[in-house]
């Protein structure tokens, strides 16, 4: 731990007084500081200026990452029949009805993101309470909910990526990994800061973007100029 600590101090005082620079200066901070001995993931977090427990402020979206997500992908997938044959086809993963709930009631959550028709939501929806929190509840607002297996399977594997805001307006997740080149990255910077502004809810006041930093798993955050990223 000693050893982390260090390794997060250096980073810190490397940044030294680096704050609001642009999209392209962030990520050439974080990436030669990013010194772990894995491939660190690169994540974006954005504060918003909305109350996510009302309705009309609420933020969530899907976006594509240009650069994919470096990340393998798990998909679990409500369906049945064919189409059921069709996400096994699609790569999906993990694939039932009845006994894919039970095994997720049994506290079997081994996937990133899941999938379901439309008339398996009678039985997905006695999940609640596991995916909900996990953000891992299928919903038809970011395509989770389809008759489009296929697309919804190969969206999730080709480094399709989710984003919700929490409590106090905060949005982040994981765009990449520290080994991409920087232009790589910034186009998935560009690419999510794009996608949470065309996101602005109706009941948003006020500034809707108040900050946005960029880190590595191990390492500080940089925060990123919100006028000029939004700009581009």
């Amino acid at each position: 731990m000693a050893n982390v600590g260090k390794r997060f101090t250096a980073a810190k005082a490397a940044f030294g007084e680096s704050a609001n620079v642009t999209i392209e200066e962030a990520v050439a901070l974080v990436k030669a500081n990013a010194t772990a001995k894995f491939d660190e993931t690169v994540e974006i977090a954005m504060v918003l200026g909305v109350d996510p427990r009302h309705a009309d402020q609420m933020v969530r979206g899907v976006v594509s990452m240009p650069s994919g997500t470096g990340k393998s992908m798990r998909v679990a997938v409500f369906a049945r029949d064919a189409k059921a044959d069709e996400a096994t086809a699609a790569g999906a993963d993990i694939v039932g009805a009845e006994d894919l709930m039970e095994s997720i009631q049994g506290g079997n959550l081994d996937f990133d993101r899941c999938i379901a028709t439309p008339d398996m939501m009678p039985i997905v929806g006695r999940l609640g309470k596991v995916l909900g929190p996990r953000n891992l509840m299928p919903n038809p607002r970011v395509g989770t909910v389809t008759m489009d297996i296929k697309a919804a399977v190969e969206a999730a594997k080709g480094g399709e990526v989710q984003f919700r805001a929490e409590k106090a307006g905060v949005v982040h997740a994981g765009i990449g990994k520290a080994s991409f080149d920087e232009a790589a990255m910034v186009a998935n910077v560009k690419a999510f800061v794009a996608a949470v502004q065309k996101a602005k809810p109706a009941g948003a006041k006020g500034a809707y973007m108040k900050k946005i930093s960029l880190s590595s798993t191990m390492g500080p955050g940089v925060s990123i100029d919100v006028s000029a990223a939004v700009a581009e």
